[in-house]
């Protein structure tokens, strides 16, 4: 009989399995050295987030102004995002994060040493200033294609789940690092407000320095391979979501424009998947996290530090709920895990402008928080599993530049709002857009996802009766 000591050690090591904690020590160093990068990488959005709004009305900018500055900061990274992540693999996927990394660090410097609205801009879209405190840019496509090249498909969605938490871990401390940092300069030194934040964007250089030199350390094995074959049709659920027996994927690689190889099935996937990414990441550029620091800040004269103290604890609820995410998606699916985690975070959106006093906002703050976050590791899972991996890192960047260009009108209609005094109705509008997103991929995807998995679980039995 097994001694209480293995019972134990048995109970340990399923539960670090299941929480995709056993699949991260044994991963490769690449794959832990992307993760520190996003960690860096997001806490200099979280603290820079945080005080942008503020920050811009401060140095004399009107709030629709600073809409019109978070859209076209969207748009320009629309451009630079397209670029670099469709050739991404032809230019080195080390070589596109080296150069993001150091036109991070130089827009901080700019931020911190000139308050020119243009120039602002133009640092913001060139060195990647977050407005919404989540990713733009080609850094996540880039990643996460590179993350699916590294690991084992039946052990992605460990990875992403952690990919995703550290993210989330960066841009809560750097929201907390950042605001206390503020508080302390105005209450300790003595500091004006427009100086202490500029210490900030200091610091996000510094950050992008960092970001630099783990990129550096990465090896040749991030690189997509040269000559790659489109990857043939499996059974279960390593094969593409919509792929066919009979399917070009069988055929013999031609030399085509990227887009002509495109399958017409791929084509009605890729082209469903523009419509409902663009319409979630519409309803999140009207209640970026900016605006939202910005809204809590206006409405209830909350200082930086404990708005800081606040998202840190709300960012933090989230990441530790992506780790839950993962345990329901083994049993039910990705795209099932997605909108039932989702949903409920929508709703609590929309009513978070409603109540007039700071508890019960907070309440729905909180609420958001504790399942904001779970749709994140499965839909980069979905996506992994539903994309051929000859075109995976082309369609992923090319899905975050239609997010970011739909994500990118937002901010300007949430900047009309708040300056005609109605900044509450935007966070209504995203939470009722994002309730329609949520539908649509259940309706979408999930009969098709389940009936995968059915062919998965067949496919295996057989195995094993062959065995």
């Amino acid at each position: 009989m097994a001694g209480p000591h293995s019972r134990a050690g048995r109970v340990i090591t399923r539960t670090l399995n299941e929480l995709g904690l056993l699949t991260m020590w044994r991963s490769p160093r690449d794959v832990k050295l992307l993760c520190a990068q996003r960690f860096v990488r997001l806490f200099a959005y979280g603290g820079s987030t945080l005080i942008l709004a503020s920050y811009l009305s401060a140095i004399g900018i009107s709030d629709d102004r600073i809409g019109l500055f978070m859209t076209l900061t969207l748009v320009g990274d629309v451009v630079i995002s397209f670029f670099l992540t469709l050739f991404a693999d032809a230019m080195g996927r080390k070589a596109v994060l080296s150069l993001g990394s150091l036109l991070m660090a130089g827009s901080g410097l700019v931020f911190a040493m000139t308050g020119n609205y243009w120039i602002l801009l133009a640092a913001a879209v060139f060195g990647v200033i977050s407005p919404s405190g989540n990713e733009i840019g080609p850094f996540r496509a880039v990643e996460e294609s590179t993350l699916a090249h590294l690991t084992d498909h039946e052990k992605l969605s460990d990875v992403f789940t952690w990919y995703s938490l550290v993210g989330a871990a960066g841009t809560a401390l750097g929201q907390l690092v950042c605001g206390w940092i503020i508080s302390s300069l105005q209450s300790l030194h003595g500091w004006e407000f427009i100086p202490s934040c500029r210490m900030i964007f200091f610091i996000y250089a510094g950050v992008g320095v960092v970001k630099l030199i783990l990129t550096l350390g990465l090896t040749s094995k991030v690189e997509a391979e040269k000559d790659e074959a489109p990857e043939q049709e499996q059974n279960g659920e390593t094969r593409p979501l919509l792929a066919d027996s009979n399917s070009a994927e069988q055929e013999a690689p031609q030399k085509k424009s990227f887009w002509s190889t495109v399958e017409g099935d791929l084509w009605s996937l890729v082209i469903r998947l523009f419509i409902l990414f663009g319409l979630d990441a519409f309803a999140s550029g009207l209640a970026s996290m900016s605006w939202m620091t910005y809204f809590f800040h206006q409405k209830f004269s909350l200082p930086e530090g404990e708005l800081g103290t606040i998202f840190f604890f709300t960012s933090s609820i989230s990441a530790v709920s992506m780790l839950v995410a993962t345990s329901i998606a083994r049993r039910i699916g990705n795209v099932k895990t997605m909108v039932f985690t989702h949903l409920p975070s929508t709703i609590c959106l929309a009513l978070i402008s409603v109540p007039n006093n700071l508890p019960l906002a907070l309440t729905f703050l909180v609420l958001r928080a504790c399942s904001q976050s779970m749709d994140v590791a499965p839909r980069g899972a979905f996506l992994a599993a539903a994309l051929p991996k000859d075109k995976r890192t082309a369609i992923m960047g090319a899905v975050n530049v239609v997010k970011t260009t739909t994500q990118s009108v937002g901010p300007l209609i949430t900047g009309i709002l708040s300056r005609n005094h109605m900044l509450g109705v935007s966070f209504m509008l995203a939470g009722g857009l994002k309730v329609i997103y949520d539908l649509g991929m259940l309706f979408t995807f999930a009969p098709q996802e389940a009936e995968q998995r059915k062919r998965a679980a067949a496919a295996q039995e057989n195995d094993e009766e062959t065995q």
